[in-house]
């Protein structure tokens, strides 16, 4: 039921822990209901200079239930009805969703003064990353916290982490796959290989030795608060909040310890973000706190790990599918390392150039973002009205707009068979037909693409854009480069492809993914 049914869950889960509270809750949301009903009726009468809306029965939920059935039918749905831009009503929230090239760049380059992140995310991310980082600080001293966090995504520090990802991902499979074939749950353990790998990398090596301690256990914890239930109820007193509260007090502590451990050694270097975060300075010339720090570590950790775990799993589970495409990135791989590689976990480490040069597996990573996008929609909340280039209409102050980049990636006009997982699409990469805009404006973290007019926009584009792009390529093709040079993979019999799941904020194979492998010759 997606995100419905993800809500419903969460919420019963919480009625069962808190039953009085709960009884409160759901009497005050009952109260709530009754008394928005002719409010909502009144307000969401149609404006015709706003963008067309969409009817629905059931007063504050609206759209709600088939939209969370699966959003991507129910854009498109009413994108074939409506065009590229309406608004629908979702639990007390206008929705106005704009699609295609035209509704991508409107929602990433929305001018700030009139769209804001942090207004349509503070309630979700705050309970996860902590205070005072990313959506809970002004936008300027988020760009400045992305500049900071981008100086230390850098080559030489990148040349550092290839040999740990390998490392990470054979002690992995030795562990865990130590039977010559088997069966296994595929997300759960390209989650696991995702976060020991990220945490060593970019949190430290002192970090990552506590993972098994505890600290995986913990971040468990927090991403129990990044469902829809949060999103859409942030005021509901959920035990979730307060287990988050524990668990940041816990790493503040962990977090803590091992920076004061470090400054004992300040002449050490190392080539992970906590150290850089350690000796960025704000633009004031104001050092970022400890507690801070730790929760730009959280948030670094978290901004990728859902979105990375699920662009792998669904790499592997097609590469299962596709025996000709493991075969012609296995005979690249060699071709570039210039020699066999063994199946075994005494496999060469590619240097930087190398797994750059991978190019089968560069457009396994591509088509993959394409066709299976992490994220359905991306939301900014107007807090000015807004008018929509080459339009009438206006979109009010208080409304969401909402992207949903994977409409125009999987549209036939951009991409042919554009359901189907076709990586050699990518052999003369281009934007889908169109020419890419290669302007670029600095928002505060280094210069990066300013037009967002661009069918396939999986890390984003504009102020917001993702700048971890390189460091998720660069981990994801050597997981596939390692696990491909150690085994053949094959789909489960009995379950075949898996569905997508849309419980979650991040749309996830639905459960449980289970896959066969066999350790090769």
């Amino acid at each position: 039921m997606g995100y419905v049914q993800g809500a419903w869950e969460s919420y019963r889960a919480f009625l069962a822990q808190s039953p009085v509270v709960g009884g409160v809750a759901t009497a005050l949301l009952l109260v709530s209901f009754v008394v928005t009903w002719a409010h909502f009726e009144q307000k969401l009468s149609h404006n015709p200079s706003e963008p067309p809306f969409i009817r629905y029965y059931v007063p504050f939920i609206g759209s709600m239930i088939e939209f969370g059935v699966n959003p991507i039918e129910f854009i498109r749905k009413h994108q074939r009805r409506h065009g590229n831009f309406f608004t629908f009503l979702m639990f007390g929230r206008r929705m106005t969703v704009c699609v295609d090239i035209d509704g991508n760049d409107f929602v990433f380059n929305a001018k700030h003064s009139c769209v804001t992140a942090e207004d349509a995310y503070n309630s979700l991310t705050k309970p996860v990353f902590g205070e005072g980082v990313v959506y809970d600080v002004p936008n300027s001293v988020l760009m400045e916290q992305k500049r900071m966090v981008k100086a230390g995504l850098s080559i030489e520090n990148f040349r550092e982490y290839l040999p740990v990802f390998v490392q990470e991902v054979n002690q992995y499979v030795d562990k865990h796959w130590a039977q010559r074939e088997g069966t296994v749950d595929l997300l759960q353990s390209i989650s696991e290989m995702i976060i020991l790998t990220a945490s060593h990398t970019l949190l430290g090596p002192e970090i990552r030795s506590r993972m098994h301690e505890g600290v995986a256990d913990l971040y468990h914890t927090l991403d129990s608060c990044f469902t829809p239930l949060h999103f859409l109820f942030e005021w509901l007193p959920l035990p979730s909040y307060y287990a988050s509260d524990k668990a940041h007090a816990e790493l503040d502590r962990i977090f803590g310890a091992v920076i004061a451990e470090r400054r004992k050694h300040v002449g050490e270097k190392h080539t992970d973000i906590l150290d850089v975060l350690m000796e960025s300075r704000y633009k004031t010339g104001e050092l970022m706190s400890d507690k801070h720090i730790g929760n730009m570590l959280i948030a670094l950790l978290m901004a990728g790990q859902h979105t990375s775990a699920a662009t792998t799993t669904w790499a592997l589970l097609n590469l299962a599918a596709r025996p000709d495409v493991v075969a012609e990135a296995r005979d690249e791989v060699a071709a570039q390392m210039g020699q066999p590689i063994p199946a075994s976990a005494d496999l060469p480490t590619p240097g930087y150039e190398d797994v750059k040069a991978f190019g089968v597996l560069d457009n396994v990573v591509r088509e993959t973002l394409r066709i299976r996008s992490p994220l359905v929609q991306v939301m900014r909340k107007v807090i000015k009205p807004i008018a929509v280039p080459g339009t009438e209409y206006v979109i009010p102050a208080g409304n969401y707009v909402v992207a949903s980049p994977i409409i125009s990636a999987t549209d036939e006009k951009y991409y042919a068979n554009a359901e189907e997982w076709v990586p050699s699409r990518w052999n003369n990469a281009g934007s889908g037909g169109q020419e890419e805009d290669k302007a670029t404006t600095d928002y505060g973290f280094g210069a990066t693409t300013t037009s967002a007019r661009s069918p396939t926009l999986p890390f984003g584009a504009g102020r917001h854009r993702c700048i971890g792009e390189q460091f998720a390529y660069l981990q994801i093709k050597t997981i596939l480069y390692v696990l491909l040079a150690r085994f053949d993979f094959s789909l489960d019999p009995k379950r075949g492809m898996p569905g997508r799941n849309f419980n979650s904020m991040v749309v996830l194979p639905e459960g449980p993914v289970l896959c066969r492998y066999k350790r090769r010759d």
